[in-house]
């Protein structure tokens, strides 16, 4: 008779656990990498610079217009084929490399909007003060909007979070990895994949909870 092994789902937690390092630091290594990325694009597309901004334009439509399945299969198993020294290039790096690209294109448009979004005094008012206009941006304009990013930003890296879990598909051993290999071998596919979501349910939990306490502190001078 089938039913329900709580057992079986409460024994993959530990073995699902061990992965964790690998979902996080994909997690982690992604969001910095596209973290600058993005605040590049953000300040081209901003001040709108000549050839670079209709690039950066490009850019973003690709990566957000395609699957990042896609994308991943494209980076791991395509590029190789016509640029011969990515052959060497193994799947977690090729995971990197594709979610950084693909988050990146998200972050430049939060963070475009978020700068957008200042009012123009901000740059007058910095330049009464005799900065320039780099000194302006860095000092007086990037701060607060990265306050108004925040929340975009925390989506994004919460989106990109739960990405990690396609890596699976190039061979990446990570926890969806793990619980698809233990379905497979046990035909319990309701506890190993219910026993995975719990695993990023609360992860994401956690990172929610310090998203709001970021969130009240920046805000507390507003």
């Amino acid at each position: 008779m089938l039913g329900f092994d709580i057992d079986y789902t409460l024994g993959l937690f530990p073995i699902l656990l061990k992965y964790l390092d690998i979902t996080l630091s994909l997690t982690g290594i992604s969001t910095l990498i596209a973290f600058f990325i993005a605040i590049v694009f953000g300040i081209i597309k901003t001040y709108n610079i000549k050839v670079l901004a209709q690039i950066c334009d490009i850019y973003v439509s690709f990566f957000r217009g395609t699957p990042l399945l896609v994308q991943l299969f494209l980076i791991y198993f395509g590029l190789p084929q016509v640029i011969p020294i990515l052959a060497s290039m193994d799947a977690y790096t090729a995971c990197i490399v594709g979610l950084s690209l693909h988050f990146s294109a998200y972050m430049a448009e939060s963070i475009r909007g978020a700068i957008k979004g200042l009012s123009k005094g901000q740059f007058e008012a910095a330049y009464s003060l005799g900065m320039n206009r780099t000194q302006a941006f860095f000092y007086i304009i990037f701060p607060q909007a990265m306050r108004v990013a925040i929340p975009s930003l925390m989506n994004n890296f919460i989106d990109l979070l739960k990405s990690t879990s396609l890596a699976f598909t190039l061979g990446v051993p990570e926890i969806m990895a793990k619980a698809q290999l233990e379905s497979a071998s046990s035909f319990k596919y309701f506890e190993s994949f219910l026993a995975v979501a719990l695993v990023y349910w609360g992860i994401i939990v956690i990172f929610t909870y310090f998203q709001k306490k970021l969130e009240s502190k920046l805000n507390k001078a507003y």
